[in-house]
This record gives C-alpha cells, sequence and structure tokens, in this order.
C-alpha cells in the first residue's frame, strides 16, 4: 500500500513543466525558508520572550528530531523508491538511506514546537509550508509515503521532548531570549 499511494502521488512528476519546478523548488529551498522564518521570529514586536521561547524550542526539536533519525538510520536500511521502481525521480538521486524523511522531520518539528507554544497564526503559517514540503518529497521522487509519515512523528517526538526538558522562563531560557 505504502509503494502504490508514493506511485500515485509521484505519478503527475514529468507532467507539467510548471509543478514540477515549483514541487522541486519547494524541496530543495522550504526548510531553509522555515529555519528563516524561525529567525525572523526573534525580532517578533508582539509577546517578545515567549516567541522567542519558541523559536528557540524549535530550533532546538528540529535538530533534536535529526538526531533521533541518525539513530534510526543505524538500524533501518531502505532503499529509494526510485531505485526500487517505484517512483520517477525529478531531481538528482541522494546517496543516503531513504527512512525517514529529514525534511519531513526538520518542518513538522518546528510547527510542532510553535504548536506546543501556543502560537496558531504562525503555526498554521508553518503549518502550510510544512505539509508542501512534505508532499514536494513524495511527488519528485526521493521518498515513500511512510518516509515522510515517520519523519514527521520524529519531528513531533523531538519537538515534545525539547517541551517537556527546556521550560519557558527557566534560569537558561531567560539568558537566551535576552540576546539582541
Amino acid at each position: 500500500m505504502d509503494a502504490a499511494l508514493t506511485h500515485w502521488i509521484n505519478a503527475a512528476a514529468g507532467i507539467s513543466p510548471v509543478l514540477d519546478k515549483a514541487l522541486i523548488g519547494v524541496s530543495q529551498i522550504g526548510v531553509p525558508l522555515m529555519v528563516l522564518a524561525v529567525v525572523l521570529q526573534w525580532w517578533a514586536k508582539v509577546d517578545r520572550n515567549h516567541v522567542r521561547h519558541a523559536a528557540v524550542s524549535a530550533g532546538l526539536a528540529f535538530l533534536l528530531g535529526l538526531a533521533i533519525n541518525q539513530f534510526i538510520l543505524l538500524f533501518v536500511h531502505r532503499v529509494r523508491p526510485y531505485d526500487a521502481g517505484v517512483t520517477h525521480l525529478l531531481v538528482a538521486p541522494s546517496a543516503d538511506w531513504s527512512f525517514p524523511s529529514d525534511h519531513a522531520t526538520a518542518a513538522v518539528a518546528i510547527v510542532a514546537a510553535f504548536a506546543m507554544q501556543g502560537l496558531p497564526r504562525r503555526t498554521i503559517a508553518l503549518l502550510v509550508m510544512a505539509l508542501l514540503i512534505c508532499w514536494s518529497r513524495i511527488y519528485i521522487g526521493t521518498h515513500y509515503l511512510t518516509d515522510v509519515v515517520v519523519g514527521a512523528i520524529t519531528g513531533v517526538l523531538g519537538a515534545v521532548v525539547v517541551r517537556l526538558v527546556y521550560r519557558e522562563n527557566s534560569r537558561l531560557d531567560k539568558l537566551v531570549t535576552k540576546i539582541l
């Protein structure tokens, strides 16, 4: 079923040059744009310390989620869907394993961190970006659907751990959020 859904999402790849270029672009610059959006939150005018806490939490969740992925990669070596003949690849092949998707992890970790801080407008904007990134990874042929789903789960897990450990208004948080 995973291969069938992945193939279905990827089936439109190569039909529309405009859509292909758009989703390749989203796949390539989506996460850096999300990181830039988080960095720009540092200079928010409203509820500055809380938003700064959310930005730091997002960065920590991003890093922790990717660390979890590296641990998973010690045990799971899944070939890319284009190597298995499931998808039509629109970009250069990747040299690493497919499972889980680091792009999905990074994007969803950021969204989850902002959601857990009760910042709905920012969360919705970031969620739209994250969904586009996740979809693009399947569309361009680099990931299976489950690679993206598990990547999203590790992103949420990273955000939950950060939420439990990095407390707002702690001594460390006050030190970090007062910078600049």
